[in-house]
């Protein structure tokens, strides 16, 4: 197993706010999906894109980007044919008005061991309630930590099997420890297009975990594929940004 991952160098034309950033940088990289065909079908699709972002560092105190300098941002893949693809189209995309990528760094990652995982970015997860109605999972609003990991393993092994064609059978959950690190939950927001003349502000509920992932070979390799394109759901927006400690 390996990933590719693209760093990012991000001039920025107008001032950011980082309420705005993740639909901003979603945005950017959607408008790549409109350049190249293969990309074109696979944003079509309703199925995983199996790629994760993570936002604008290093954040500013008042969380504001500002005009004129310059930040980096990361994007991953387990797909090296989409990086690939990225690392050119990227570049072309001149007429965005927030922000001009200037230069891209690609790197492959080999499957490593990993001790622990940490979402940088919030960690989107949705479960049913009592009443069989899907709420975005947290402490107040449902607090069941089992559910919770049942959940983001569910989502793992289906980006597992949707990309390398071949199912796992795990014995146990891959999380040995989850650690909840806010006190309240993080949002991520966007745009929703309503019709041509109405735009709706869309915000998604989350969390930041700490993970110490299991020692064996199937938890291990659930831990890399969050690692390689996101933990939870709603990577598309840049939810689930997970760094490692090895």
């Amino acid at each position: 197993m390996k990933y590719f991952e693209l760093k990012c160098l991000a001039y920025i034309k107008k001032e950011i706010e980082l309420n705005s950033s993740f639909d901003i940088i979603s945005s950017y990289i959607n408008y790549c999906f409109t350049k190249d065909e293969q990309l074109k079908k696979l944003h079509e699709e309703k199925n995983f894109k199996n790629y994760c972002f993570g936002n604008f560092y290093p954040i500013e105190k008042d969380k504001l980007y500002k005009k004129g300098n310059t930040y980096e941002f990361i994007i991953r893949s387990l797909d090296e044919e989409f990086i690939y693809k990225l690392q050119r189209i990227l570049r072309e995309n001149v007429n965005n008005s927030f922000f001009q990528v200037l230069q891209t760094t690609k790197k492959v990652v080999k499957q490593i061991f990993i001790s622990e995982l940490y979402t940088i970015t919030p960690t989107i997860t949705t479960v049913k309630d009592e009443n069989n109605k899907s709420i975005f999972w947290t402490v107040d609003k449902d607090g069941d930590i089992l559910k919770l990991q049942k959940q983001l393993q569910d989502n793992l092994l289906k980006k597992y099997e949707n990309f390398y064609n071949e199912k796992l059978k795990p014995t146990q959950n891959f999380i040995q420890l989850l650690e909840i690190k806010n006190q309240k939950p993080q949002s991520i927001y966007f745009m929703k297009k309503i019709n041509d003349d109405k735009s709706i502000r869309v915000r998604l509920f989350g969390n930041k975990f700490k993970i110490v992932p299991n020692e064996d070979d199937i938890s291990q390799k659930l831990a890399f594929v969050a690692l390689s394109c996101g933990l939870g759901e709603k990577q598309s927006y840049g939810g689930g940004f997970v760094l490692s400690k090895v």
